[in-house]
This record gives structure tokens, sequence and C-alpha cells, in this order.
């Protein structure tokens, strides 16, 4: 077998070639449009047969199970970067129009006996107006130092990594003497608290062509020194530079000074000793990133003295924990930004795989964050009996009406408590979750924007670009009930403004979480419906319903837990009529107990109000748009059952509730192979 051709790490970065550089020799690795230099002999391939222990020599050289996250990342920053660029040229575009006003006025009170406008300062009060007389040589000589002094701080900001400016001319060569025209570029920068390799810091770089800099930050020296030889070998030096020492320390260091517009922090665990530090470190209407993989805290029960003293709640049981994972974290990330006048909008919260991903927009508005107190919520989840939910919001706002027709937000306490220490359905005692974030997860305009950077992105360097596509579209039908979605299809073709419009600090996600076919039926020890049955009754009576990202098969619904349980009780008495009876201390009992409109006989009058609304309901159904939700839905029902007045005209519909785009989105992944996770923590 012949030997591996080495050659030096300057040479230009290819996949699959071996390097040799000090006596150690390494194999690169593509990914994206960045290399990184893997030792020889490191397993790094996605093959399932890999054994546990091939795996666990990876560590954190390269893992390729988080591709789909960097993938996902690079594409959600560079949408965010589009639109901070545009704000910046706009600021910097109505700074230059406010100077260009001050220096015609200056120029037309106009300085006199050779005294040159640049070098004219306005008197600041009457003693300086009498010493800065015309023709007076201190008064001439004081403004030209100034002049030089801006000129000089002018340089030396062009000179820094961070300033963004870019000389597209001569520098000067003389005193005096005119130079070249300078343009100037908004600065992009980026941190990357906790780098590793370096990967997604060369991935930034690289894939993202407005960023001006990228900081890859490491407190391990052998990390950085990593970093550096693939800085090196990706011929980046210009633009990424790697930095040894605590993240913490390091973004706490930026409370004083400019920050960084993106700060990702995608830590081994949990991101929650590092949020505080990073909302200190990010530039107003900055982007923060995190990623956290604990699950078995935010998203389990074992530990949940853990979760409130990482998180500042209770985690929630069943079958949405995942997205009450993802609350918890915007909960403690809209805490800790509230603190200091920042306000939090989640522009995409994603559960993927054993890991949740939050990207948050960051903006200084104290005014924003007097809403914090009434998107936060806690929860009373009958996690022991049926599984309903209530939740409860620790203060309200509400709109109001000024004299002079303007709107304004009147803040004040909520009402409570919004449940009994029962659950209504079952009797069973039920149990608190939270405080939690109440808002909404996503912003849709955010979401359409990196689905059309997917239309040209190229699959060679985006191949999980199928899974994003799938994901985002759920997610944004999660938030949209489907009906942005479907109003969108025919403007696929449509130019999106870069700017991402901002979300309303005041709307409240109303229906959050969700539920399960199975977990409904096991209640009540039937067999279970298919998803689209259900689905199909909730729209036939007028409710939206949609999925979550968060699980295959589950129902987002803006029904009651009251019309849920009507449709599973009419689901019993026409489709499947249990078999054995149910025990009297069961929560399934409880709800079948206190019956349903099948339980009494209608009258004639009754029956004609039935048949009527039926009809009503069969119209509409028939008149449905293709992303299959009813034209002025309900918004929502806290009582129930309603059914538009159909008391007996529950219908399964299964065709009613299968989506159009079925089998079109790749929406969830199956895992590649056995104990697919994030490997083990680095030695």
């Amino acid at each position: 077998m012949a030997e591996a051709q080495f050659i030096s790490i300057d040479a230009p970065p290819r996949a699959g070639q071996s390097v040799q550089h000090e006596g150690k020799e390494y194999t690169t690795i593509k990914e994206g449009l960045a290399h990184i230099l893997v030792p020889h002999g490191t397993p790094t391939s996605l093959d399932p047969n890999l054994s546990k222990e091939d795996t666990q020599k990876q560590q954190v050289f390269y893992n390729p199970i988080q591709q789909f996250n960097r993938d996902l990342s690079v594409l959600a920053i560079k949408t965010f970067g589009e639109d901070s660029i545009l704000r910046k040229q706009e600021r910097h575009e109505q700074q230059k129009k406010k100077a260009d006003k001050r220096k015609k006025k200056t120029q037309k009170g106009g300085p006199q006996d050779g005294l040159t406008a640049e070098a004219f300062v306005a008197p600041a009060d009457g003693a300086a107006a009498n010493k800065r007389k015309l023709g007076d040589t201190e008064a001439v000589a004081d403004a030209e130092e100034s002049a030089a002094k801006r000129r000089k701080s002018v340089q030396e900001g062009a000179d820094t990594a961070m300033t963004g400016v870019e000389d597209t001319g001569s520098a000067t060569t003389e005193v005096g003497k005119p130079t070249e025209q300078i343009t100037w570029r908004p600065p992009f920068t980026i941190l990357d608290a906790l780098s590793a390799t370096g990967l997604r810091a060369l991935r930034y770089a690289n894939e993202i062509p407005f960023t001006t800099s990228v900081t890859a930050n490491d407190m391990s020296e052998k990390a950085t020194q990593s970093i550096a030889l693939n800085v090196r070998h990706n011929k980046l030096e210009s633009k990424i530079q790697a930095h040894t020492g605590n993240a913490i320390a390091y973004m706490y260091s930026f409370c004083d000074k400019k920050g960084y517009d993106v700060i990702d922090l995608d830590p081994y665990g949990t991101a929650s000793p590092f949020i505080d530090s990073a909302i200190q470190a990010i530039n107003d209407d900055g982007l923060l990133c995190v990623t956290c993989t604990d699950s078995a805290i935010f998203a389990s029960h074992g530990y949940l003295e853990k979760t409130f003293s990482l998180y500042g709640g209770l985690p929630l049981t069943g079958d949405s924990c995942h997205e009450g994972g993802l609350r918890l974290i915007l909960h403690a990330i809209a805490q800790s930004a509230g603190r200091y006048g920042m306000a939090i909008e989640p522009l995409l919260s994603l559960s993927i795989d054993y890991y949740i991903r939050v990207f948050v927009r960051v903006r200084k508005s104290p005014n924003d964050v007097k809403f914090l107190a009434g998107k936060t919520m806690l929860v009373y989840h009958c996690d022991a009996g049926c599984g309903a939910w209530k939740t409860q919001f620790l203060a309200r706002h509400r709109e109001q009406k000024a004299k002079n027709n303007s709107t304004f937000y009147k803040h004040g306490f909520a009402h409570g408590p919004s449940a009994d220490e029962h659950c209504e359905h079952c009797g069973f005692k039920t149990h608190l979750s939270g405080p939690m974030y109440g808002g909404p997860l996503h912003n849709p305009d955010f979401i359409k924007r990196v689905l059309a950077q997917l239309k040209s992105a190229d699959r060679e360097t985006y191949p999980t670009m199928d899974r994003i596509e799938g994901m985002l579209h759920t997610a944004l039908e999660e938030i949209t009930f489907g009906v942005e979605d479907g109003a969108s299809k025919g403007k696929e073709s449509e130019k999106l403004d870069p700017l991402i419009p901002k979300a309303d600090p005041g709307v409240l996600d109303r229906h959050p979480f969700f539920t399960t076919t199975s977990s409904l039926s096991r209640v009540v020890h039937c067999s279970a419906p298919p998803t689209a049955a259900v689905r199909g009754a909730l729209r036939h009576a007028g409710f939206r319903v949609t999925m979550s990202h968060c699980r295959p098969g589950s129902i987002k619904t803006d029904a009651s837990w009251r019309d849920i349980w009507h449709i599973m009780l009419e689901w019993v008495r026409q489709k499947a009529p249990l078999k054995n009876a149910l025990k009297q201390t069961s929560a399934g009992h409880a709800i079948m107990s206190k019956g349903s409109a099948h339980t009494k006989t209608p009258n004639e009058h009754e029956q004609k109000d039935s048949a009527s609304a039926a009809a009503e309901a069969d119209t509409q159904a028939a008149n449905l748009p293709e992303n299959g939700d009813l034209p002025g839905t309900r918004g929502g029902s806290t009582d129930g059952p309603s059914y538009l007045g159909v008391q007996f005209g529950v219908k399964f519909d299964e065709r009613l509730g299968k989506d159009q785009d079925r089998g079109k989105y790749v929406r969830y992944q199956v895992a590649p192979r056995e104990n697919w996770g994030p490997m083990s923590r680095a030695k």
C-alpha cells in the first residue's frame, strides 16, 4: 500500500488531503466552505455502524451530528446580517446628511480672514466667543489642533478590525493634500464564544460575505492553537482572530465598549452561565444564538431543582416537554436582558434532536421591557391525570386609546388564579410549571427570509437543506396556523425586503403546547384515532389546527380542552366503543362520567339547529383554501364545547385533516444511528 503524500499546511485546502505540520499528521475535512484539520486516525464518518468506542474518539475534533445546526446557523446569521447591514447603512446616511447640514451651516456663517471652514469652531459660551475672535492666532491654532485630532481619530478607527471602514484608494501622502475617496462599509462582527476547533468561525467568515471580523474564543490553549492552525490553513488570518480565555470574563470585558453584532453560544450542556455576560457583550439590535444540550434538565422532571437553578423555572412534563424547555431558556434570556433595559424578540426557536437552538434579537428598549411580566406565564398542568393544562400570566397589558387617538398599553396585575388546584376535566391535582416565556416562539417574517436564502443555496455546501426547509415550514405553520404560509404560496417569486419587521412586543401566545392522539386515547382507554381524523374534526368545527416542529403526529390547536375531550368522547361513541369498563379512580372515568352530547336525546328544536349548523360547517369546509384552514376562524375558545353550534355534528373528516403538501417536506429526522447525540465531553 502506497504511503500518503503529505503537503504543507500553507497549501490550498482541499477535502481528503493529508497535511504534515511540525511533525504531526492531519487529514483535511470539508464542511460548507470551511476546511478543518483532524488528526490522522480520528473517525469522522456518519456510518451508523460505527462502534461506541470509535464515536468517543471523535471528541471535539469534528462532530458531524451538528452539521444541521451549523448549516442553519450560517443561513440564519446571514439573513439577520442583511437586515443589520441595511439598518446601519441607513443610520450612516442619516448621520452623514446631518453632518453635511452642519457643515453648510458653518460655511454659511463663514469664518473669515483666512480661517478655513474645517478649522472654525462654534463658540460654546461667551468667554470662548471673546477668545476666538476672527484673526485671533491662538483661536486658529486651537481649531486646527482640534480638527487634526478628529482626523487622527477617524484614521485610527479605520485601522481597527471592528470598524468596517474599507479604504478603496491610496493613503494620504502629504499633510494637507486631499486623499482618495474612502468607502464606508458597515461592520458586522461575530463572536464564537466556545469555539473548540473554530469550525463555526471558519464557516461564518467564509460563507457570510459581509462579515468583517470573527473572534474564535476558547479557554483551552490547545483548542486555540488548533483554531490558529485551521485559520491559517483556510487563509483567513485577516478575518478571524483566535483568543484564549474564559468566555464569561471575555464577554464581560465589553460592558463599557462596543461589542459584537452576533454572539454564538454553543457549549457542551447548558448555556445559562454564559447568558448574562453575552447580554453585556452584544450590540444594540444584535443577534444572540444559543444552544443547550441538557435536555435531561430542561425537558424532564427528574432534576426540577436543577432546572430552576439554571433557568429560573420548573420544567413541563409530558408531550410538550421540549417546547416547555424552549420557553424556559427564552425566559432565562429575557430575564437577564431585562435587568439592563434590553428586550428580546425570538426570531426562531427550535427543538432539534437532543438539543435546543434559539436565535434571539436583542435591542435596547426599556419601553419593550415593560411587557416582560405580561409575557411570563405559569402553567397548571394535569400531568398525573388527563394531561390538560391552563396558563396563568403574571401580569397583563391592555391596549388603550389616548385622547389624540394614539394607542398605548396599560400594565397591571393579572387576575388569578386561572385554574383550580384540581383539574376541571378529570379532578386530579394539577402541578405548577414555569415561570416561562409566554410570547411567540418565532418571527414569521424571519423564517420566510431564511427560506428565501435556501432557494439560492448550494446543496453541496448545505447538504442538510432538505431538513432545514422542512423544519422551517413546520415552524412557520406552527406560529401562523398555516394562514400566512398558505397565503404566500402564490408569491414565492416575490422578492422579500431584507429588513425583518419588528414583532409587536405586546403579542402573547394564547395557545402554547400541543398534544397527540395517542396521549388522548390513553386517558380514555380507546384505540387511538388517526391524527388526520382529529385534525379534520377540529377544522370542521371551525378551529385552527397545525402540528408542532417538536414532535411528529402532534396536534397544536386553538380549541379548548373541553372541545378536545368532546371530540374524543364522540370518537368513542362513533368509532371506538370501549371494550372494558374504566376504573372509577382513573382520569378517563371522570371525563367519561361527565358525559357528552350523545348522553342525552336532542329535542326537535336542537335537532333542527344542529342540522342547519352542520350544513353551514360543511359549506365552509367545501370552500377551504389550499392550506386547509377556515377563513375567519375563531381564534381560540375558553369555554365549550361549542362547535359553531354543532352539538351533535362532530365529523371525523380525514381528507380535511390532511395537509395539501404532505410528503413534500422532510419535517422530522430519523436518527441515522444508535446513540445519536452530543458524544462525550472533551477531555
